[in-house]
C-alpha cells in the first residue's frame, strides 16, 4: 500500500486566510484541517461539507476559496478511499482555478495533482500521467525544481508507472523526491516518511526485501514519532510490513504488525 498527497489538507491555508470570506468558513476549514491531521477523517469530512456549503453562500460558486473547499473535500474523500466522490470535487475546483487564475497557476497544479491520484486510484492511468505530467511542468516552473511540491508530483509520478511495473522509470523519481524532501523539510518530516515507504513498497514488489524493511521500518518511527502511535499513517506503515513479514516468513510479527494496524484502522473510519 503506497501513500499519496494526503497531507496537501493541512498546507491550503495561506489562501484562506488572505481571503475576504465568511468566518464561520475560515473556522471550518481550520477545524478539517485539525482533525485531518490528526487522522480523523471522518470529523474532518463533516467540517469540510459545512465548510463548503459556507463558502458557497458567502462567496458565490465559482470564488477561488469555494475551491479550496472542494479540494480539502475532495482530498478527504481521497483519503478514505472514496474515488468516486472524490473526482467530481477536484474537477470542479479545477474548473473554478482554471477560469480565475490562469492555466499555469501553482493552485491549478495542485488540482492536477490531486486529480490525478484520484485517477490513478480509479485505473485511469494514461490520463493520470497526462495531468500529473502538466503539474509537474507548472510547478517546477513556478516554485524551482527542488520544491517540496514538486517532490510531492515527483512521488505520485513514480507511484503510478510503478504500479505499471515500470519500475526503472520509478526508482530514480522516488530517490529524487525523497532527496528534495529530506533535504527541504528535514529527516523527521512525515512526506520523508511517505517518500521512504513508497520506494520500500516499489523494493517489496520486486522482493528486495532487504533494501524494503530499513525504508519501512524508518518510516515507521518517523510517523509515530511526528504523528502519533494511532495516525493511520502508521496503520499503512504497518500493513506494508505485515506484507514483509508474511513474505519473509516471520509470521509472529506480521501477526503483530496486523493486529496493530487493524485497531488504528477501527477507530478512525
Amino acid at each position: 500500500m503506497k501513500v499519496s498527497e494526503l497531507a496537501a489538507l493541512l498546507n491550503r491555508f495561506k489562501l484562506e486566510m488572505q481571503t475576504p470570506g465568511d468566518p464561520e468558513w475560515i473556522a471550518l476549514n481550520r477545524k478539517s484541517a485539525v482533525l485531518f491531521g490528526q487522522g480523523k477523517y471522518l470529523g474532518a469530512a463533516t467540517a469540510a461539507n459545512d465548510s463548503l456549503r459556507a463558502a458557497e453562500q458567502a462567496l458565490g460558486p465559482d470564488h477561488p476559496g469555494v475551491a479550496t473547499s472542494l479540494n480539502n473535500l475532495g482530498m478527504l474523500c481521497y483519503a478514505r478511499e472514496q474515488f468516486e466522490k472524490a473526482e467530481p470535487l477536484h474537477q470542479r475546483a479545477l474548473a473554478i482555478r482554471e477560469k480565475t487564475f490562469g492555466p499555469n497557476h501553482p493552485d491549478v497544479a495542485q488540482s492536477l495533482n490531486n486529480l490525478g491520484i484520484v485517477y490513478s486510484a480509479l485505473g485511469k492511468l494514461a490520463t493520470a500521467e497526462s495531468l500529473l505530467q502538466r503539474a509537474l511542468a507548472i510547478r517546477t516552473e513556478n516554485l524551482g525544481i527542488d520544491h517540496p511540491q514538486v517532490a510531492t508530483t515527483i512521488d505520485n509520478l513514480a507511484s503510478l508507472y510503478d504500479d505499471q511495473g515500470q519500475t526503472a522509470k520509478a526508482e530514480p523519481l522516488y530517490g529524487r523526491a525523497l532527496a528534495i524532501r529530506t533535504e527541504t523539510l528535514g529527516a523527521d518530516h512525515p512526506d520523508v516518511a511517505t517518500s521512504l515507504n513508497n520506494l520500500a513498497y516499489s523494493y517489496l514488489q520486486q522482493r528486495q526485501y532487504a533494501k524494503a524493511e530499513p525504508l519501512f521500518l524508518r518510516a515507521l518511527a518517523i510517523q509515530e514519532k511526528v504523528l502519533g502511535p494511532h495516525h493511520p499513517d502508521v496503520a499503512t506503515s504497518l500493513e506494508n510490513l505485515v506484507e514483509l513479514y508474511r513474505e519473509t516468513g516471520r509470521t509472529r510479527l506480521a501477526n503483530k504488525s496486523r493486529d496493530r494496524a487493524r485497531k488504528i484502522r477501527a477507530t478512525r473510519r
